[in-house]
This record gives structure tokens, C-alpha cells and sequence, in this order.
């Protein structure tokens, strides 16, 4: 059998007495907590061509709007809608400038994209489009343009401007005909010599055109419902980063207001980004640009008819799903 030895008694008082102190004891503080680090900025790249829509973002760039939303911008020039849609199409891209006849283009099989603001839109006092006459062809009137050629990128938002604006005025199908003259510069230049009768340019390029002697006919400031421009995302890019999304078009609006309040300032920057033809600069008089606002359904629903009537595409394209409210500020 085996011997237990008793505990002297001088340790069971010592023992006894550690279990009491720790018993009355304070309950240990919880382990402090740290805050977690700021995460990183999310980068956007914005596909931009050289237009007077894109002022805003290079402003809110410049003013670091973006960046105190939580948000990196990268700008990739673009020199043409075709290569900003290749470089979206190929992911090189998350947002651009674009409008709503190439946005049912690129979500008429699939949602790809969608619409977040507007960027820019005509208004009864500043025109987005104008079609003007050749200086030397006579027309000075829109009644004029019946039957004429009128310079045009086919399938595109100057085509649905140019249908609908003469459509307003009372025009028939067979009274409106056009020619296809895809690059800006091209239609330009058959206009300003004449081999073009007649062109729809955007502005400020159409009042480069004007102070080359080209004659201003019909624009949007009497239907701005037609004219306008937008801000897209890639809908990837819009699920996984909302916020991000959020916080570009705050920055926006931001710098909108900045614009607004000093209209005359921008001058070194529109040159600087070729946003305004050279010979404008200074000159120019900024337009106001457009804040929380999307397209409406009866602008969406018009472009998709137009589409339709045009044989551009076959298929409905949801409103719903291609233009969202959600993030404006």
C-alpha cells in the first residue's frame, strides 16, 4: 500500500490564501482591440477620349476628390469609340464616356455593363449635337436638309440624333437621307470644302466648325432629351466594388460644382487634355454638366425603338438592367 504524507500545515495557509486573493480579484481587462488598417484604394481605369464630357473626372483628379473617397483613378486615352470598346471588351478597362445607343450594343445578349450617371447632357441654352450646312451650300434653313446628305457615323448616337432631331421637325423617312462618314476629323474636313452638303458634328467640334464658316441649322437645345452622354462601369466591376463606384461619381459630383463655380478656369486643362479644340481655348464657354441623374426609361425605351426600326438589333434590352440609380450620390 502506498504512504500519502500530509501537506504541512504552513503550506495548506499559503495555498488557501492564493485561492482567495485570485478569487477577489478584478476580472482581467479584455484584450485591446486594434483597428484594422485602412484597405487599400481601389483603382479604376477609365477608358477617356479627348472630349469636353470627360472635364469633370480630370478636375476631380487634379482636386484629389477621387482620392479622398477611397479611390485610385487611372485615365487610358483612347482615340476612338471603337478602340475604348476593344479595351473594355478585353477587361483593360472598368468605366468610360459613352452613351446609350452603344450601351444596348454591348448588353443586347448579355448584361455587360451599366450606366451609373450621366456625363454630359444638352440643354435649351448649350447643344451636344448640331447639324450644320457647308458654307457654300445655300441651306440655311432646315427645310433645306430635306433630301440632302448629311454627314453621319452609322448605328451610333449621332445617327439616332440625327433622325430624331429631323423627325421633330416634321421630316418623313425618305426626306431624311444620310452618308456614312465614320472619323469626326473626315467629316469635318468634307465639310468645311464643300463635298459634304451637310454634317452632324458634337460640340465643342461643331463650333470649331461654325468659326470655320460652317452654318448652324438644327440642334438639341430644342429636344436636350435626345443629346446627352454617360457614365458606364463594367457590371463585374460594378458588384464587387460598389462602393468604389460610390465614391467616383461623389468625387464627381465634387468637382462638377468646382466647375461650376469657376467656369473660366479650366482653360490650361482643356488644353492641356485636348478636351477643347486649340483655337477655342478661351473663347469656350464650358457648359453646365449634369449631376444625380440617369437616363429615364422613355429615353432608354426611345433609343431601343430607334434600334429596332433601324434593324440594329432583334432583342428587348431591359431599362432595368442596364441603368442604375443606385450609387448617385
Amino acid at each position: 500500500m502506498k504512504n500519502y504524507r500530509p501537506l504541512p500545515v504552513l503550506a495548506i495557509l499559503v495555498l488557501l490564501a492564493g485561492l482567495v486573493l485570485s478569487a477577489c480579484a478584478p476580472a482581467a481587462p479584455p484584450a485591446a482591440t486594434t483597428n484594422p488598417e485602412p484597405s487599400e484604394p481601389v483603382r479604376l481605369r477609365i477608358a477617356v477620349l479627348p472630349i469636353l464630357d470627360a472635364l469633370p473626372m480630370y478636375v476631380a483628379e487634379q482636386k484629389d476628390y477621387f482620392e479622398a473617397q477611397g479611390v485610385q483613378v487611372e485615365f487610358v486615352p483612347v482615340a476612338s469609340a471603337a478602340e475604348r470598346d476593344q479595351i473594355m471588351a478585353a477587361g483593360q478597362a472598368d468605366g468610360m464616356i459613352n452613351d446609350l445607343v452603344s450601351t444596348l450594343f454591348y448588353n443586347k445578349d448579355a448584361v455587360q455593363i451599366q450606366i451609373v450617371a450621366f456625363s454630359r447632357t444638352a440643354t435649351p441654352e448649350f447643344p451636344q449635337y448640331r447639324i450644320l450646312a457647308a458654307a457654300n451650300s445655300g441651306i440655311t434653313s432646315v427645310e433645306g436638309l430635306k433630301g440632302v446628305e448629311i454627314g453621319i457615323s452609322e448605328g451610333s448616337v449621332i445617327a439616332y440624333t440625327t433622325d430624331r432631331l429631323l423627325q421633330a421637325e416634321g421630316f418623313a423617312a425618305d426626306e431624311i437621307k444620310t452618308i456614312a462618314v465614320p472619323k469626326i476629323p473626315d467629316r469635318m474636313a468634307l465639310l468645311a470644302s464643300g463635298e459634304l452638303k451637310a454634317a452632324n458634328l458634337p460640340d465643342p467640334l461643331s463650333s470649331l466648325a461654325i468659326q470655320g464658316g460652317a452654318v448652324p441649322i438644327l440642334d438639341d437645345t430644342t429636344h436636350p432629351e435626345y443629346g446627352n452622354s454617360v457614365i458606364s462601369f463594367r457590371k463585374a466591376v460594378i458588384d464587387e466594388h460598389p462602393q468604389a463606384i460610390r465614391g467616383f461619381l461623389v468625387g464627381l459630383e465634387q468637382a462638377i460644382g468646382e466647375i461650376g463655380a469657376n467656369p473660366g478656369q479650366w482653360d490650361s486643362l482643356l488644353s492641356e487634355q485636348k478636351l477643347v479644340p486649340e483655337p477655342l481655348i478661351g473663347a469656350y464657354e464650358i457648359p453646365p454638366f449634369p449631376t444625380g441623374q440617369v437616363p429615364s426609361e422613355s429615353q432608354w425605351s426611345d433609343v431601343l425603338d430607334w434600334a429596332k426600326e433601324k434593324g440594329l438589333i432583334t432583342t428587348d434590352v431591359l431599362y432595368s438592367a442596364s441603368v442604375t440609380s443606385s450609387f448617385l450620390p
